[in-house]
């Protein structure tokens, strides 16, 4: 066994409760729309938009929300951080989440996967990456 992490497979209910509770926290507020970072965060905020009839938008832009499936180093929503009045959101996190929504803050070492992946593909990219570490 190259991995110590288990899988935790995410289900299409939950990404509708995911997206509920991250309406809830931008509803009545003045957005631009919705930007998903490429490739886990396109879902995810594609059904956030229409959830709060927000258009998709195909770059960030100043006054919008954007969402990431996931953070767990920070590497990738934090190139986002300093467009101007923008909000950021995610699904799970893997640190505590001052500066952007989080539905779940999670400590477990597990691989995530979430309802648009899968799991075949996630499994070996889960090794692969692991493979990466260890060296």
């Amino acid at each position: 066994m190259l991995y110590q992490h288990k899988m935790r497979l995410l289900s299409w209910a939950s990404l509708d409760e995911a997206v509920f509770r991250l309406a809830a926290e931008f509803e009545g507020r003045a957005f631009n729309g919705v930007y998903g970072v490429p490739k886990s965060g396109t879902i995810l905020a594609t059904v956030l938009a229409n959830y709060l009839e927000l258009p998709t938008l195909d770059s960030p832009e100043e006054c919008s929300i954007i969402v990431d499936s996931i953070y767990s180093t920070g590497s990738t929503l934090e190139k986002y951080k300093d467009i101007f009045g923008c909000s950021y959101a995610v699904w799970i996190t893997r640190k505590k989440p001052y500066w952007y929504t989080a539905v779940e803050y999670t400590v477990k070492k597990e691989w995530v996967v979430f309802p648009w992946e899968c799991p075949i593909y996630s499994a070996k990219e889960r090794d692969s990456y692991y493979l990466r570490v260890i060296r």
